[in-house]
């Protein structure tokens, strides 16, 4: 595995270094047909280094530096290091301008300086994330979906290996889930866990619930939209009431079942409710690509449509942010769960949480949040009957019993 980092790593720099060296060797031939080498050279260099500098913080170091850049001290010693060779290589070497091998002498020569340069600096980057990083937020959805559910969640925020949870208002035992909570851990307040996919119908929402795919349709056709807003408007305002009644929680925190609140037309709707219902926390998924998984989880992130998924809500929270910050609600970070939704065991759990630690929060946001959705065995049975046919099928996995049992595993993150 090392070595296969290692040569990954070796092909990334050769293609960041090659790129760079590419637009050297041609500001340099430009330059120099009409002014000396000894200018043409740094000049050259500067617009190269350019390259090199992003290159090689978003690319070659992506895992020291969490596509960041480095800090700009480094820049300024590439500079001073680089431009004093640049200068002093063309009246050094022999021979006249434009050989071949003279020409990639002065080229390559700062290349090889700049590998000893960036692999410091990604270093120094990686030490200072390391002192900086929070742990990620341990968070589980779907409390109160069903008692097997709530079992597992209950089980971990016993044992303190559970940050958060996302109360489902409408699911059979969500009004035992959330006395226990509030007995477990009071100082930590409940999430509402908007559903709008699955679950009972009424006969005031008659265009709900529907599928992720219709509602992100309804947000792109105006007459639907017209015809779905107010039932939305009513469904939300259903399960805050529920929401509130069984918590007793004023402000909400909220995010949705299959992340139902990224979709325009619902956080339209919620933008619009949240000066009333005093919505001060929306969830977003920009989720980090994890490095260093084995071929196998990219498959089956391929296969399972984990993949898909995770460019589809990348573009939703993308869409989602700046609006909610525009009016003053906060959201996390970074996520982790979507790329390896029901999956977040053994290496896509490792490298996520690494992923999350490693990116920090950002200025304005919260902690970041690792997603999971643990359950003991047998909750899937009457889920079919209440309308919750996709989460019966979820539920279902013996996946959910891994989910618990890896998260019982890991040590202490507080």
């Amino acid at each position: 595995m090392k070595l296969r980092r290692l040569w990954q790593r070796a092909l990334r720099y050769g293609a960041v270094g090659v790129t760079a060296a590419g637009i050297h060797y041609g500001v340099l031939r430009g330059i120099s047909a009409a002014g000396p080498e000894w200018l043409a050279n740094p000049i050259a260099f500067l617009v190269a280094s350019l390259a090199g500098y992003l290159g090689h913080a978003l690319l070659t170091f992506r895992e020291e530096t969490g596509g960041r850049r480095f800090a700009r001290r480094w820049l300024l010693l590439q500079y001073g290091v680089n431009l004093s060779v640049c200068s002093l290589l063309p009246l050094l070497l022999p021979g006249p301008p434009g050989q071949p091998l003279r020409d990639l002498l002065l080229v390559f020569t700062p290349t090889v300086l700049n590998a000893l340069i960036w692999s410091r600096a990604a270093q120094f980057s990686a030490h200072q994330r390391l002192l900086r990083a929070p742990e990620p937020l341990i968070h589980a959805d779907d409390l109160g979906l069903a008692s097997e559910v709530d079992q597992a969640i209950l089980d971990l925020a016993g044992r303190d290996q559970l940050d958060g949870a996302s109360l489902l208002v409408n699911g059979a035992s969500a009004a035992a889930a959330s006395r226990a909570w509030q007995q477990l851990k009071p100082a930590d307040p409940l999430y509402l866990h908007l559903c709008l996919t699955e679950g009972p119908s009424s006969a005031d929402c008659p265009d709900l619930p529907a599928s992720f795919g219709a509602l992100l349709l309804a947000s792109l056709l105006p007459r639907r939209r017209r015809r779905v807003q107010q039932q939305l408007e009513r469904s939300i305002q259903q399960q805050i009431d529920r929401f509130r009644k069984l918590t007793g929680q004023r402000q909400i925190h909220l995010d949705g079942h299959q992340h139902i609140q990224l979709v325009p037309i619902v956080l339209h709707t919620l933008l619009t409710l949240a000066p009333s219902q005093s919505i001060v926390w929306i969830r977003t998924t920009r989720e980090p690509l994890p490095t260093g998984l084995p071929l196998s989880c990219w498959v089956d992130a391929v296969r399972s449509g984990g993949l898909l998924k995770w460019m589809v809500l990348q573009l939703l929270s993308a869409r989602a942010r700046p609006q909610l910050q525009r009016v003053g609600i906060s959201t996390n970070g970074c996520f982790g769960g979507v790329l390896f939704t029901g999956q977040m065991i053994g290496a896509p759990l490792d490298a996520i949480a690494r992923e999350l630690r490693a990116a920090g929060t950002g200025d304005g946001f919260t902690r970041s949040l690792l997603l999971a959705h643990p359950a003991a065995e047998g909750a899937s049975r009457s889920l079919d009957q209440r309308g919750f046919g996709a989460s019966a099928v979820f539920f279902r996995s013996p996946e959910r019993q891994a989910e618990w049992r890896a998260l019982r595993a890991r040590e202490s993150h507080g």
